[in-house]
C-alpha cells in the first residue's frame, strides 16, 4: 500500500489518543453511561433539522421535498430511537432488574425465541400491531439467553479496546448507530472513518457525540480506501466493523494485489482482527397468493414500491427481486398498481456513486425494461434467466425485477419461493414476505415453515425488512454462516439493544391492513399508513414530530403526532 499521500502521523496520534482513553470508558459507571446517552438525545434534537436538511440537499431534492422524510427517518429519528432502546435496557439494569423480562423468552418446538418489540407502552401506542421476535440459533436455551444478555453490564465486561468503524455512505444514521453499538454493547472506544459520500455529516456527528470526543472515547476521521486500509491494519486497532460491500471486506482481509485471490484460497488473511460486517445482497420480496380487496392491492403496491424506492434504492436492504405467483390472478393486478405508484412518485436522482453504470447494465440486459417516474425507476416485469444481472448482482439503485414462480396453492408456491430465495439469490441480510392474514390462517403450517426456513438475518412479514434496521431492539446483520473466505452479506449483529448472544435472525411483523380499515378486518390494529411509505402525504411532519416524541415522550405531544400520521 502506498502511504506516502497519507498523513499517517495524524492517524497514529488519533489511534494513540483512543488507546489512552479506552480504560476510562471501561471504568465509566452505568449511571454515567446512561446520563451521556440522555444528553446525546438532547443534542440530536437540537441539531435534528440541520442533520436532515444536509442529507436532503446532498441528494438533490431539498428539505421541502416529500422525499425529505427519509432523511429524518434515516438520520435523527433512527439515532434517537436506537438511543432510546439502549436506555430502556440500561435503566432496567440500573434499577436492579434483568435486561429481559423472563416472560419474553420462551422455547417453542425446540427453538428459543425472544419477544423484543414492542418493549414499552409507548411502542404499543406508536407502532400498534408491529411486533418483533429474535430467533436464537439451534441449541441456545432460554436459560442461556437470560444469563448471557447484556454481559457488558452483568459481570462480563470486555477488556479496554479500540474499534475501527468504517462508515457507510448511503444512510446517515448507520455510522452513528455503529458507534453506539461499539461503545455500549461491546464496551470499546471508537475511531470512525466517515465515508466520502456523506462526509458532510461529520460536523453534525461531532456535535451530537461531543462529550464522547472530549473525553477521548471517540474520534472521527475523513478519507477514502487508503485511510481505511491503513487504520484497519494499525497495531493500535483491535476490532473492525464495516458497512459496505464485500469488496471492501475482501480488500482489507485479502488485499488488492495479484496475490489476493491466492491468499483467499489458502485462508492466509492480511488481517486476523475480530471483524463484523454488514454487506447487503439481492433482497427478495415474496408475495403469497390469496384473496385480496382492491384496497389491499393498492396498499401492498405502495409497500413494495417503498421497499425498493426508499433512498432511491441505495439501501443494502432494498427489495430488488419481487417474487410473484405465476398462476395467481392477482399478479398482473398487483403489477399494474405498482406501475401506478411508480408513475406518481416525485422525480429524484440516483445520487450514489456508480449508480448510473449499474442501471445502464440493467438496461443493456433488458432493452425493453419499463421506466417510470420520469425515468427514475426501472421495472423488469418478467425475469426468466437466473443468470440475469438483477438476480446475480446487487444493483444498489432504482431497479426492480420480477420473477414468477409456479405453485397452484400457497403451500406449493411458498416452497418454491423459499428455495429460490435461499439457493439462487446472493445475500442473506433481509427478506420481506407478504401474506394476507386470511391466507395465513388457512395455510398456517406453510407460512410458518416459510418463516422458519428463509435464511435471512431479518425477515419482515407484511413489513419491509428494512424497518428492522431502525428499531434498536431488533438485531441487524446477515444470517449466520458466512466466512471470511465467502463473506456474503457479512457477519455479526449490531443495533442489538438487549445485547443478546447466539442470534440467528429477527422476525418482524406488521399489519397487512392499515387503520382505520384494519378496524373492520380480522387483522385489527390502530396503525395507519406507515410514515416511511414513499406515498405518505405528511411523512416529513409526522417523522419530525415522532423524532421529538421519541426523545421525550409526553401525552401532550400525541395529538399532533397522530393528526399528522392520519392525514398521510
Amino acid at each position: 500500500m502506498n502511504t506516502s499521500a497519507l498523513d499517517t502521523s495524524l492517524l497514529d496520534r488519533t489511534v494513540a489518543d483512543l488507546r489512552a482513553g479506552a480504560a476510562s470508558w471501561s471504568s465509566t459507571p452505568l449511571s454515567e453511561r446512561i446520563a451521556l446517552l440522555e444528553r446525546l438525545q438532547t443534542r440530536v434534537i437540537s441539531r435534528a433539522a440541520e442533520m436532515a436538511d444536509a442529507g436532503s440537499r446532498a441528494k438533490g431534492y431539498g428539505p421541502d421535498s416529500p422525499c425529505a422524510a427519509e432523511d429524518w427517518i434515516g438520520g435523527p429519528w433512527a439515532l434517537v430511537q436506537n438511543a432510546s432502546a439502549l436506555l430502556h435496557v440500561l435503566r432496567r439494569i440500573a434499577a436492579g432488574r434483568d435486561p429481559l423480562d423472563d416472560k419474553s423468552v420462551r422455547e417453542e418446538n425446540g427453538r428459543t425465541r425472544v419477544d423484543v418489540f414492542p418493549a414499552t407502552g409507548w411502542d404499543t401506542v406508536l407502532f400498534n400491531g408491529f411486533a418483533a421476535q429474535v430467533w436464537m440459533r439451534p441449541g441456545v436455551s432460554a436459560k442461556q439467553v437470560l444469563a448471557c444478555a447484556a454481559g457488558e453490564y452483568r459481570g462480563r465486561q470486555a477488556d479496554p479496546a479500540v474499534a475501527l468503524v468504517l462508515g457507510a455512505g448511503n444512510v446517515a444514521a448507520i455510522t452513528a448507530l455503529d458507534i453506539l453499538h461499539k461503545l455500549y454493547a461491546e464496551g470499546q472506544v471508537v475511531i470512525a472513518k466517515m465515508n466520502p459520500v456523506n462526509a458532510y455529516m461529520r460536523p453534525h456527528f461531532a456535535y451530537v457525540f461531543a462529550e464522547f470526543v472530549e473525553r477521548g472515547w471517540l474520534r472521527f476521521v475523513d478519507g477514502g480506501a487508503a485511510e481505511g486500509g491503513y487504520l484497519s491494519r494499525h497495531q493500535g486497532v483491535d476490532t473492525i466493523h464495516v458497512t459496505g460491500s464485500d469488496r471492501t471486506h475482501d480488500a482489507i482481509v485479502w488485499g488488492t494485489d495479484e496475490d489476493a485471490e491466492q491468499r483467499r484460497r489458502d485462508d492466509l488473511p492480511l488481517s486476523t482482527k475480530p471483524f463484523s460486517t454488514e454487506l447487503g445482497g439481492v433482497s427478495p420480496c415474496i408475495v403469497t397468493p390469496g384473496v385480496w380487496s382492491a384496497a389491499d392491492f393498492r396498499f401492498q403496491a405502495e409497500h413494495i414500491v417503498t421497499s425498493k424506492m426508499n433512498n432511491s434504492g441505495h439501501n443494502c436492504i432494498a427489495s430488488q427481486i419481487l417474487i410473484l405467483p405465476r398462476d395467481w390472478e392477482g399478479t398482473e393486478r398487483l403489477l399494474d398498481e405498482i406501475r401506478e405508484v411508480l408513475r406518481k412518485l416525485p422525480t429524484r436522482a440516483d445520487y450514489y456513486p456508480g449508480a448510473a453504470d449499474r442501471l445502464a447494465s440493467v438496461r443493456e440486459a433488458h432493452p425493453t425494461a419499463e421506466t417510470h417516474g420520469d425515468g427514475c425507476a426501472l421495472l423488469v416485469p418478467d425475469i426468466t434467466d437466473h443468470d440475469d444481472p438483477l438476480i446475480t448482482e446487487e444493483v444498489f439503485g432504482s431497479a426492480l425485477g420480477v420473477v414468477r414462480l409456479p405453485g397452484a396453492t400457497p403451500d406449493a408456491f411458498l416452497r418454491n419461493a423459499v428455495d429460490f430465495a435461499n439457493d439462487t439469490l446472493p445475500g442473506t441480510l433481509g427478506a420481506t414476505l407478504v401474506v394476507h392474514p386470511g391466507t395465513e390462517r388457512a395455510h398456517r403450517d406453510a407460512v410458518l415453515s416459510a418463516i422458519a426456513d428463509l435464511r435471512y438475518g431479518t425477515l419482515g412479514v407484511n413489513c419491509w425488512s428494512g424497518v428492522g434496521f431502525l428499531l434498536g431492539f431488533t438485531p441487524w446483520g446477515a444470517f449466520p454462516g458466512h466466512t471470511r473466505q465467502d463473506i456474503g452479506s457479512g457477519t455479526g449483529f449490531v443495533h442489538n439493544a438487549c445485547m443478546l448472544e447466539g442470534i440467528e435472525k429477527t422476525v418482524l411483523r406488521a399489519p397487512f391492513t392499515p387503520a382505520p380499515r384494519a378496524l373492520f378486518t380480522r387483522d385489527p390494529s390502530l396503525s395507519p399508513r406507515p410514515p416511511y411509505f414513499v406515498t405518505h402525504r405528511t411523512a416529513r411532519t409526522t417523522v419530525e414530530r415522532l423524532t421529538r416524541f421519541t426523545a421525550a415522550p409526553s401525552l401532550t405531544r400525541l395529538p399532533a403526532l397522530f393528526a399528522a400520521a392520519l392525514r398521510g
